[in-house]
């Protein structure tokens, strides 16, 4: 089981006729085995960026603002990846999984801060979470 994702996320966002064409190998089902190695690899990719600036996994018990945000950006990962089995990979997967990653490189780069109890000192200390540090004028 993820730390930022649980099987029924993904078959909330994957209709389960779609879900098992994408990971049974023969049946109707889905194969919950690759739903799970999906989602840690999807939370390995999200924490190998994360890691460069904050403790992984990211505890979302003592910051849950950040839960709808890093679960969906993980989501999307794990729906790319599913999709990857059966390609071609539909473009708006395409993107957002883009997307996510894109997010991902902004907080390694302390570009997008993530809530902390200690804010990283490289990273400029007068963004608040979620946004992007580059934007704003240095003071």
């Amino acid at each position: 089981m993820g730390n930022y994702l649980v099987d029924t996320d993904v078959q909330v966002r994957i209709p389960t006729a779609r879900l098992a064409q994408l990971t049974a190998e023969s049946g109707s089902d889905y194969d919950p085995d690759i739903v799970s190695e999906a989602i840690d690899a999807a939370e390995g990719e999200a924490n190998g960026y994360i890691a460069v600036r904050y403790v992984v996994p990211v505890d979302l018990v003592q910051f849950p603002d950040l839960l709808a945000t890093l679960k969906g950006a993980v989501l999307d990962v794990v729906v790319y990846r599913l999709h990857l089995r059966r390609p071609p990979v539909p473009e708006d997967v395409t993107r957002a999984r883009d997307n996510a990653i894109a997010w991902f490189k902004l907080i390694s780069e302390g570009k997008v801060l993530l809530p902390s109890p200690t804010i990283p000192t490289s990273v400029n200390s007068g963004a608040a979470w979620g946004s992007q540090a580059a934007n704003r004028p240095e003071q």
